[in-house]
């Protein structure tokens, strides 16, 4: 326990400032998405996503971004999963990426809702065969009797012709529509830069500095 007390870094490598960044939030998460992408950080579009049951009962869990817009940020799952089921009882939920390499964290609080039918269609069948066949395969959350069990399933599926794939209507998407989003970045001494994005009621985003 001694030794893992004293585990630390100093950040250092850049600053931010309430007076620099852009006014809208997306568009500050987009400049630092290009930058973490010409970073070359592996898995750039992983993040934590963390629901609550309506007793208040948290859980987290890394899923993986698949679209940010105005409208939102975007996820695909089982919606029968435990955090579907969370989300269908309490749609709000928190993500948040952390970059090391940049010494970024960036962390979305919003309201959650289902992406269209197409939406989902569209992304299920980009998606490869064997990811396919595994959201058929798999009864998220659940238990199962083995390992052997999933891969008899998975076999069993696999001799089904790819086109015949379809998306299972238990599977699909979700947009994380944000109310506050944080932009962190590390600094010297543990005095880091923290700047917090509000919406209003009349849908403009206030901007403030936060104590780190």
């Amino acid at each position: 326990m001694h030794s893992i007390a004293h585990l630390r870094k100093d950040y250092s490598l850049k600053s931010l400032s309430e007076k620099e960044v852009l006014p809208n939030p997306i568009q500050q998460f987009h400049v630092w998405w290009q930058e973490a992408m010409n970073s070359e950080i592996d898995e750039l579009n992983a993040m934590t996503l963390a629901t609550s049951s309506l007793e208040g009962v948290p859980s987290a869990r890394i899923v993986l971004l698949k679209e940010f817009n105005e409208k939102g940020f975007v996820f695909f799952t089982n919606y029968e999963s435990a955090k579907g089921q969370e989300l269908n009882e309490n749609p709000r939920a928190s993500l948040l990426f952390f970059w090391k390499e940049l010494e970024r964290q960036v962390r979305i609080t919003g309201m959650v809702e289902k992406v269209s039918e197409k939406e989902c269609d569209d992304y299920f069948l980009s998606r490869p065969s064997g990811s396919r066949i595994g959201a058929w395969a798999s009864p998220q959350s659940q238990v199962i009797e083995n390992r052997e069990w999933l891969e008899a399933k998975v076999d069993e599926l696999s001799k089904i012709k790819e086109h015949e794939l379809k998306r299972p209507h238990y599977w699909g998407g979700y947009r994380v529509k944000p109310v506050i989003i944080e932009f962190w970045q590390g600094r010297p001494s543990r005095l880091h830069d923290r700047i917090q994005y509000t919406l209003t009621e009349n849908g403009v985003w206030k901007v403030e500095r936060l104590a780190p």
